[in-house]
């Protein structure tokens, strides 16, 4: 079967979607030189972090972390926009597995018991063809060994893009756009809430408000990214 991979790598090369370059064989979406690159934040260590601040005094959470730093131009930016925009569905999961390995290291996210991606409205879902935070979810949860939730918590109305609003708007843009539809899997779970980007918060928040009427939910939050505002 070597010869047929080697073959097919000729015709479909597989390149590292952060420089270009080729992969190895035992290299997978990005080159292992751009992995040891990437931005980690290390939030989760750290339960005083930039990302924990967003949500304080704002909504009730246990602990709050990202991945990675996003800046403007940089590597996590290319591999975010390969994700939600050019089909890439397996840098998701390929980042939620290497993020779910470090967190299963930490006692404090051994006591996760499932996971809910902030899920998209049916009408982008069916644009995109499916939910970048789904994927990100589904690495996690192959590392963590953890249930993913993807029916209980609804977007019930469709937004625009987060991305060129202002912080007011960001909030206005997804007021009462979460609902819960089936609360007997999260009833007394602590949850890890997972987004791919995370910048004000509006979002997560908003979510957050429509889990918190679950009797015993506790909420944590994780995402690919976080961009300071």
């Amino acid at each position: 079967m070597n010869w047929i991979e080697d073959f097919l790598s000729l015709i479909f090369p597989r390149t590292c979607l952060c420089c270009g370059n080729s992969l190895w064989k035992n290299e997978n979406t990005i080159c292992h030189f751009c992995n040891h690159h990437l931005p980690r934040t290390h939030f989760h260590l750290d339960n005083e972090n930039p990302l924990c601040e967003v949500f304080r005094g704002r909504v009730a959470i246990e602990h709050a972390t990202a991945f990675l730093s996003f800046n403007k131009g940089g590597k996590v930016q290319h591999l975010i926009h390969q994700l939600k925009y050019k089909g890439r569905g397996d840098v998701g999961v390929y980042l939620g597995t290497l993020y779910g390995r470090q967190l299963s290291s930490v006692p404090f996210f051994q006591s996760i018991q499932m996971i809910v991606p902030v899920p998209l409205h049916k009408t982008k879902y069916k644009q995109r063809g499916y939910n970048q935070s789904e994927r990100f979810a589904s690495g996690l949860a192959s590392s963590m060994h953890l249930p993913v939730n993807c029916h209980s918590l609804l977007r019930i109305k469709t937004t625009e893009t987060q991305t060129k609003k202002s912080r007011f708007d960001r909030y206005r843009n997804v007021r009462e756009v979460f609902t819960i539809k089936d609360p007997a899997p999260l009833l007394g779970k602590h949850l890890l809430l997972v987004d791919d980007v995370i910048t004000t918060g509006a979002t997560v928040e908003s979510c957050i408000q429509a889990l918190q009427v679950v009797p015993g939910c506790k909420v944590s939050v994780a995402c690919i990214a976080f961009t300071k505002v």
